[in-house]
Formats: structure tokens, sequence, C-alpha cells
């Protein structure tokens, strides 16, 4: 009985206690839009938040008393208010807050923290936010609404790609993690998948060489995914969402604190898809059959003077098939039925750790493993790539007008395979490619006044295999008084070094037949581009944002396929020539105080080659396009609705010879998403809509005689070429190349988020 009694007046003891604890909550928007990620903090206390999507924060079981809210987010001014909180008080502050753009930080162009409008080199950040508005399963797909920026898919059957940026292709584009060039051209899909869609606080764009800071492979630009402070994240968020094509993705986040001086994120990402589908009747799958697991985990530690020191760890294991609808495992590297199975396994470490010194130095590294086993038809592909990265920076300001930076790095790249690529001249002997690469670049970024800046870098590598680089760079931006107009002018030089079977998926179908002409050389470029940037405030609080760049890069030494000489085979070399790429872009970003808001972008560029003095156009490039983004938020029914889309126009397709009657040009093409999003209460949230509203999929027969793919069927003639005969009239093998858009029609699909912070 005194334990009942004991526990009756513990319980209400507690009840009292807890009872007198108060909540505040609010939503903080500007200009009636919400804003998320916008940091919420108690001063003095370890109490604080995030915004949700729509500008929603909540903190419970607060003690009575007064504290002083900060309210901070980058692009706005800091604000503070006084708040006094009385027992079982639940108190709603509603804030507005002022955009200041100034604060929006990025360090892509610079590998330092700058104000986006200080930047000397322009840069297009794009936020969590913008990726929701068309929820996809990896940020590869997502990329498609960034003008300028196409995912292109390269092979009919296996539907594997790359990033073309401003129509150079995807082994021209650098992928980062957190400034980490842990990408590589054997993984440039893999880079972009896998990662927890919560956990991405940005993405940053450069277009044009970047080689100066980045070295190797930033020749048309690269792209850099920020991941979340753990202090930005939720305690635990999920992200699930599934079509009617039975697709299954999940997104699952967790943070922890261990300890005071420790915090880490956990995240979970799992795709699947398993259902065989054949909508065009050429009895291959339309879509690849995926079933693929990735983990991400990224440690941050407090430090004195807050000094960084944070390192991350990712795990993809993907199995990959697209084939005939027939396929087993069983079948898997047998002539008897056709199909492209791919395994895949990739890890990733990296870290970046500052000196206790009284100057700002900074180690930076990664190291990470690939192993693909793979089949194409009765084509294998085994292959093994390790690369390890270390690069020391010194950040020194002199004068107060000169910022230099000055970096050492080394890269070793190690690469196998069981092609050509990694084998003697006879192909008797295995001869991995070892490539060693010490680099030293300096920087000087210069403030002249407050209203002209110029930024001069120069790097050295030594190239192991080819010898001295040398990249240098130069960056101008002058901007009025009130930042409202901005000008850059940027001049740089790029280069990479090629490895075609890591990077070229139609060496590999087995299709066609190989052939090196010569021992091929280092890839080198120049790239010029003029950017204007223009914001306009009307008086009615509208906002409008103007970006136009003209673009130009010459190449030298370019390697491109060719596919036209001969239809059975693929000759590779450097052109006896030059490539251009050259064109403009044009972007608005539109906000009205009722709530809409307009993203939309246009490019149209001329990509081009001449090769002994022939002029060609480039083959799987577009002339123009354009993407957009419109947004409405119901904020009173917490409701949202997001019309997102692109258009492309024509490109010049790959043909197998002169008797080939499928068309030599694509058409123009549009992919027209819509998705509405429905607020619950805790943090819930439930999505829907439709992908592919115009269900526009490519031709049928882009997969060329998907019922013959090993040419059992085909007569050749002495020198390899196909015959026409009656059962093959137009002399065609087969040949999955011919790909230019996603073979997936509309579906509609539905998802649940929950972020608990």
């Amino acid at each position: 009985m005194k334990i009942i009694i004991l526990v009756i007046v513990l319980f209400l003891k507690l009840n009292i206690i807890f009872g007198q604890n108060a909540t505040i909550f609010g939503f903080i928007t500007t200009d009636k839009k919400p804003i998320e990620m916008i940091e919420v903090v108690l001063k003095n206390t370890k109490i604080y938040a995030s915004t949700d999507s729509l500008g929603y924060f909540e903190f419970k079981n607060i003690n009575e008393g007064t504290y002083l809210l900060e309210i901070s987010g980058v692009g706005f001014k800091k604000l503070e208010q006084k708040i006094i909180l009385k027992n079982n008080e639940s108190k709603q502050i509603n804030i507005n807050l002022i955009e200041d753009v100034l604060e929006e930080v990025v360090i892509s162009g610079t590998m330092k923290e700058v104000s986006k409008l200080d930047s000397p080199v322009p840069i297009e950040v794009y936020t969590n936010a913008f990726f929701r508005a068309n929820p996809t399963p990896s940020l590869f797909e997502s990329l498609q609404n960034i003008n300028g920026v196409r995912p292109q898919l390269n092979c009919n059957v296996c539907n594997t790609g790359d990033i073309h940026i401003n129509g150079l292709e995807g082994p021209y584009t650098m992928v980062l993690i957190d400034g980490m060039p842990i990408v590589s051209g054997l993984s440039t899909v893999y880079g972009l998948t896998g990662i927890p869609q919560s956990f991405i606080e940005r993405i940053e764009i450069v277009k044009g060489a970047a080689s100066t800071l980045y070295g190797s492979e930033a020749v048309g630009g690269l792209i850099n995914v920020i991941t979340k402070k753990p202090k930005n994240a939720s305690l635990v968020s999920a992200d699930i969402f599934s079509s009617n094509w039975l697709d299954v993705n999940t997104d699952i986040g967790f943070k922890f604190d261990v300890g005071k001086k420790a915090a880490t994120l956990l995240g979970i990402n799992y795709f699947n898809y398993q259902n065989r589908i054949d909508n065009n009747g050429d009895n291959f799958t339309d879509v690849t059959l995926q079933n693929r697991l990735s983990l991400f985990n990224k440690w941050t530690f407090e430090r004195k003077n807050k000094k960084q020191f944070s390192l991350a760890l990712r795990y993809v294991n993907e199995d990959r098939f697209g084939g005939d609808m027939r396929w087993t495992k069983n079948d898997r590297g047998s002539n008897n039925i056709y199909g492209e199975s791919i395994y895949t396994k990739r890890w990733e470490l990296f870290g970046v750790y500052q000196l206790p010194t009284s100057e700002n130095i900074s180690f930076q590294w990664s190291i990470n493993g690939h192993n693909q086993d793979s089949f194409y038809g009765v084509t294998p592909y085994n292959a093994q790539q390790y690369i390890a990265f270390g690069q020391l920076t010194w950040h020194k300001l002199v004068a107060k007008k000169h910022d230099f930076l000055l970096g050492m790095a080394y890269r070793y790249t190690y690469y196998d395979d069981n092609t050509p690529a990694t084998s003697n001249e006879n192909n008797t002997q295995n001869m991995p490619s070892i490539i060693k690469l010490p680099g030293i670049f300096l920087q000087d970024d210069i403030k002249i006044n407050a209203q002209h800046r110029i930024l001069l870098g120069i790097r050295y590598d030594y190239n192991s295999l080819h010898g001295n680089v040398f990249s240098p760079r130069f960056n101008y931006k002058i901007n009025s008084k009130n930042n409202f107009n901005i000008l850059r002018i940027s001049v740089g030089n790029g280069y990479r070094v090629a490895n075609v079977f890591t990077e070229d998926h139609a060496a590999l179908t087995g299709a066609r037949k190989v052939v090196f002409v010569n021992t091929l050389k280092p890839e080198t470029s120049w790239n010029s581009n003029i950017n204007f940037v223009k914001k306009i405030y009307t008086k009615t609080n509208h906002s409008i944002g103007i970006d136009a760049s003209v673009f130009y890069t010459y190449f030298h030494n370019k390697i491109i396929p060719d596919y036209l000489t001969d239809v059975n085979k693929i000759i590779y070399d450097n052109l006896n020539g030059f490539s251009v790429s050259k064109g403009i872009s044009l972007n608005m970003d539109i906000e009205l105080n009722n709530g809409l808001k307009i993203i939309a972008g246009g490019t149209f560029m001329d990509v081009s080659f001449t090769n002994n003095g022939i002029k060609q156009r480039q083959l799987l490039t577009e002339r123009f396009s354009g993407v957009w983004s419109i947004n409405y938020n119901f904020l009173k029914i917490g409701l949202s609705v997001d019309y997102t889309g692109n258009i492309y126009g024509s490109m010049l397709l790959p043909l197998l010879g002169d008797l080939d009657d499928r068309p030599a040009t694509s058409p123009v093409w549009s992919l027209q998403n819509i998705q509405f999003t429905k607020k619950i209460k805790n943090g819930f949230q439930i999505y829907g809509g439709i992908k592919n509203l115009l269900n526009y999929t490519p031709p049928a027969n882009s997969i060329a005689r998907s019922f013959d793919p090993f040419d059992k069927q085909v007569q050749f003639d002495a020198n390899g070429q196909a015959l026409p005969t009656p059962n093959n009239p137009n002399a065609l093998t087969f040949d999955p190349n011919y790909v230019f858009a996603p073979n997936q029609g509309s579906r509609g699909f539905l998802g649940v988020r929950w972020n608990f912070r």
C-alpha cells in the first residue's frame, strides 16, 4: 500500500513539473512564403530547431522565464526577439525575415566560404527544396530541371548515363561531395545516387573549366553536393515514395549526439524496382531492374577556436539488369538470351581537418574503391579502381585586399580491367594503369574596392604518364553599389586524361568493335564566360532575378568516338583539329507576393568539331533546351503545388549506315510533371502527382534488331559489313546506342515525408 501511495505522489509531482512547461511554435516566412532550414535558437540554451518545408518550428517542455529567440538562415538577415514565457503557456511566434542575398555562402568557385554575390566565379545554388519539387530516386535524375544540365542516358538496355553541362559529355564534369573529388570516370552515375536527399543542404554548380583548383576532369564544370551539418539535420527523417510502376525509393536519416563534442548523421537509401514492363513491344525491358542499397555516415567534431574536423563514409551496392524479358541470372554471359547485368560495389571515405595553428591551414583527403562485375551480352567487363587523394591548403589575407590560397595536392589512381585498356600491345599481358598526379596551385582573390574584384590562379600538375600540365585562370567581377547588377568575366584552362572503357558505355556493349588508331593524348581546353546578374524589386514586393551567360569552350586533342566511318566499329583517336562548344543561357527567378514562384531558363548552343578540315555537329547534343519549375503555396490549408518540366531540341543520332531507315535526328521532346504536397501534423507530409504528363517515350525501334541481339541472322561481307537481305533489308545489326530520352511513360506516384526535430 505504501508503495502504491508513493507511486501516486511521484506521478502527481511529475505531472505538476511537466505541466508547468511551456511551448513555443510558429512559422518563418518571407513575403508570405515559407522558408525551409531556418535555424531557430533560444540563446544561452541548448534548445534549437530548423524549420521544415512549410517554415514551421516548435519547442516543447520549456521552463518558465525570459528568453532571447534568434532566427538566422543563409540569404536572410539575422533577427532576435525577446520572449517571456509563463507556466502552461503555448505561444505562437510568426516571423517574417528580410532577404539578404549577400549572406548566401558558396565554396566551389574559390575553395573558401564567400558570399555568392561576392564570388568572382559565377555559381548556381540549388537547395534541397528545389529537388523536392520533383522527387526522384537519385540526384542524377533530379538534375533534369537545371538549365544547361542534362542527364544523358547512354544505353537503351542498362540505362546508365552521365551528366552533360552546356553540351559537354559526362567525363568533362567533376562531381564532388563536400568539396572532395571522390567521383571518378568509372562512377559518374554512382556519385549522384544513394545520398539521402534529406541530408543534402544544397548543390553548387560551376559551368566552365575549374582545373586550376580541382585538377583533371573539371573541364566542362563541376557539381558539388554539400551535405548538412548535424546541427541542421532532423533527429529522424524519412522519405518514402512509389509509383504505379511498382518502384520504391526509401530515404531514412538519423542524427546522434555522441558526447558533448561530436555529432553524426546516418543515412540509408534503398531503391528497388523489379517489375518488368515492355510497353513498346521490342521484347526488352523498358526500364532496367535495380536493387540498390546505399549507406552514408558523416561525423563532425567540435574543437577549440571552431577549427573544422569532419569525416564521412559512403557505401553503394547495386544489382542492375536490362535486356530480354525472358532473361534470368542463369543466362548471364551466355549467347542464348541477351541481357546486360551489372554488379557494383563502391565505397568512399573522405574528410577535412583544420590544423591547430594560428594560420588557416587545412588538410583534405579522400579514398575510394570501385568494383564492377558486368556482362553486356557475352562481353564481360570486370574493373577495379582505387583512388587516394590528399590536399593541403593555406589561406592567408594580406593587406586586407589579397586573399591568397596556396595548395598542394596528390592523387594516386589505380585502374585495372579485362579490356585492351590495361594490356600490352599484343594483349598478352595484363598491365593495370597507375597514375601519380602531384600538383601545386596558387590563387589570389584581389578585392580592389567594393565594386571591383579580380581572381588570379595558376596550377601545375605532373602526370606520371603524360608529363607537365599547366592550368591558369582569370576572373573579374564588377557590381553596382546596391549589388542589383553584377558582371563577371571568366577565362580558364582545363585538361583531362581519358579512359574510354570507364566513360563510354558504347565501348562495352559488344555490338561494335573498339578500335584505337593511336595512343590517346590528354585533352585540353580553354573556356571563357561572360555572366550578368540583375535583381529587380518592385514597389509591390515582387522580385525578379535575371542571370544570363555567354560561353565559349575550345578543345585541343579532344577524343570523340567515331560511329559513322564504320558502322561495326567505334574508332577512338584525338581529333586532327579542334572542337568548340558555344552558346548563351538565360535564367529567370520570379517571386510574387501572392506566393507564386517561377524559375525558368533556356540554353541555346552549338557544339561541333572540326577533324581534318571537315566540320561536323556533335552527336546526341541538343541545339536548345528549356526548364521550368512553378510553385504555389496555399498557406491556410497547408497545400503546395509544383509544376516542373523541361524541353529539348533536336539531336543528331548515331545511325547504322546509309540504309538505316530510322530518323537521323530526334524530335523535340519534353518531360513534364505535377506534384501536390499536403502538410499534416507533427512534421508529416503527404505528396503525390503524375510524372511525364505528356506520356512521351522515344521510338519503339530505338534498339536496332532487338530480336537478334547476337546477330545470328545477319550476313556480313568480307570486310565485316552487314549486307542487305530479304530478312534484313536495311543491313542493320543489333545496336542499343540510338538513345536520347528515357523510355518510361506516364506514371502516378505517392509518397510520405516525416521530420522529427
